[in-house]
């Protein structure tokens, strides 16, 4: 008990002494994070705060090899499972440092995450068997790997989003790792236990810098940092005890973040933006629209945390049936949280997901009947055959008018045009569009006039707009050979769709 309370508190006295030091520095390299649209503090703050969090942890875990003592025993048994998790940990800590500094792609980071990931799994740090209960255990085989990555990935990327707010991740990363490490304790995992403990303590005397006002923030160092420590961390409890609970209390612990991850993932698929892209809907986000203050919305997260791990705790007790439903009520627990909160509606995701399946087929559609009307196009062999097909293209894309306009130098105009058999429909519910169609004569101008009906959004009308732009685009060659012979055309031609 004396090393486990001598490890946490000598943690803790080092990140109060490193973290000014950090603030310093980043201000001297000009490591600052600058206010913008997803932020919410108003002045330049240091960002690298997660260099304190790693150096004030990584020290007393190295000392801790060097006892003689159960504690250093313990690590010398796991000494080759704690170095492949330290060297991952430390190798995302720098990538995390690397874009506080120099802002990498998303995409950058998300490779790195998968290529520390898998380095764990070829450590033989993976999931392979999880017992439900004490009889029912379920062997995974190679999809232990598979499910290891998907939960360091997605773990290391819910922390690093939940880093919104002063206090907010530092708070429920150290919770976390309080979790776990009474957790390993509990089941003789002393190694994993002082591990945690160090975290612990190394968050704790950040946050004396870090609640709000913050005086720094952890940047992705620190976040990406404690996002795959606590990952690999439960990872590794796991894989020595087998039991659920290695995964369930570490996904109570981090269920804010872990759910607001994944509503976030769901709400920019629906808006149809990138999976990476930034937004300002998170929970904490809710909480401040909610007229909360900074410091009481990080307050009843960590609240909310609290309660949701100390329910889970109840799992410990016996392992059974009666976990799993715990288990489950909690979850359903925070769920209700995001409900109440405003972050999750039901009904505006059924909506949205109506209208991006409609969009979809639409697409389809628009996209079978333009491969069909490539192959017209390539079939005109003159230009009546060419016009026609511009006019077949018109009605089984909806337009009400194309005109094809050709002014020459004297001001002469000359115009030739289809028109839809069907009425056109009141004026706002037309789109007009003006498209060049040149033959690289300057003296001599064409141009495509359309004018189509608004069928479904303006999106999807753009969206046929731009695919006959495309047609007439890619048969230019052949139209513009045949322009002399359009200028002797009658000026105003009706067709039938007879495809």
């Amino acid at each position: 008990m004396a090393t486990y309370l001598i490890i946490c508190f000598s943690s803790a006295f080092l990140a109060v002494l490193t973290t000014p030091i950090v603030i310093r520095l980043a201000y001297y390299i000009r490591a600052m994070d600058q206010p913008g649209v997803r932020t919410v503090h108003q002045r330049p703050i240091p960002r690298i705060g997660g260099v304190a969090i790693f150096l004030s942890a990584m020290c007393p875990l190295i000392a801790v090899l060097f006892l003689n003592n159960a504690v250093g025993r313990a690590f010398g048994e796991m000494r080759q499972e704690i170095t492949i998790l330290l060297c991952a940990a430390t190798f995302i800590f720098l990538i995390g440092l690397v874009d506080d500094l120099k802002n990498l792609p998303a995409r950058f980071k998300f490779l790195a995450e998968l290529v520390a990931g898998t380095a764990l799994c070829i450590a033989d740090v993976r999931i392979s068997n999880i017992a439900l209960t004490d009889h029912w255990v379920i062997s995974l085989g190679n999809w232990g790997c598979v499910l290891t990555l998907l939960w360091v990935v997605g773990i290391t990327n819910a922390v690093n989003f939940s880093d919104g707010l002063d206090g907010l991740a530092a708070g429920i990363s150290a919770i976390a790792c309080g979790t776990i490490a009474i957790f390993s304790i509990h089941n003789s995992g002393v190694a994993m236990g002082v591990f945690m403990l160090a975290l612990v303590g190394s968050l704790s005397g950040f946050l004396v810098f870090n609640f709000n006002p913050a005086k720094v923030f952890m940047g992705d160092c620190g976040s990406l940092f404690l996002g795959f420590t606590i990952a690999s961390a439960s990872v590794l409890c796991v894989a020595k005890s087998a039991t659920l609970m290695g995964l369930a209390l570490p996904a109570l612990a981090l269920g804010i973040p872990i759910f607001d991850t994944l509503f976030s993932m769901l709400r920019r698929f629906l808006e149809r933006r990138s999976l990476f892209a930034p937004d300002r809907s998170h929970i904490h986000h809710r909480l401040l629209d909610l007229g909360l203050h900074q410091r009481h919305a990080v307050m009843a997260i960590h609240l909310a945390t609290l309660i949701a791990t100390g329910l889970g705790l109840f799992m410990m007790v016996n392992q059974n049936v009666s976990s799993l439903v715990v288990f489950g009520c909690v979850l359903l627990l925070i769920v209700l949280l995001f409900r109440v909160v405003g972050a999750v509606r039901l009904r505006e995701t059924m909506t949205r997901l109506r209208e991006r399946y409609a969009i979809s087929q639409q697409r389809k559609q628009d996209r079978e009947v333009f491969e069909h009307l490539q192959l017209r196009f390539r079939q005109a062999t003159d230009v009546a055959c060419w016009w026609q097909t511009v006019c077949e293209t018109a009605q089984w894309m909806g337009f009400t008018r194309v005109s094809l306009k050709t002014t020459y130098p004297d001001g002469r105009l000359e115009e030739k045009f289809w028109r839809s058999p069907q009425s056109p429909p009141p004026r706002p519910g037309l789109v007009t569009m003006t498209i060049p169609f040149g033959d690289g004569d300057p003296a001599v101008s064409h141009e495509f006039e359309i004018a189509m009906c608004v069928h479904g959004s303006l999106e999807a009308t753009a969206q046929r707009a731009s695919l006959f732009s495309r047609l007439i685009d890619e048969h230019a060659a052949a139209a513009m050979a045949w322009m002399p012979a359009i200028e002797t055309m009658y000026s105003d031609i009706h067709v039938r769709n007879t495809l």
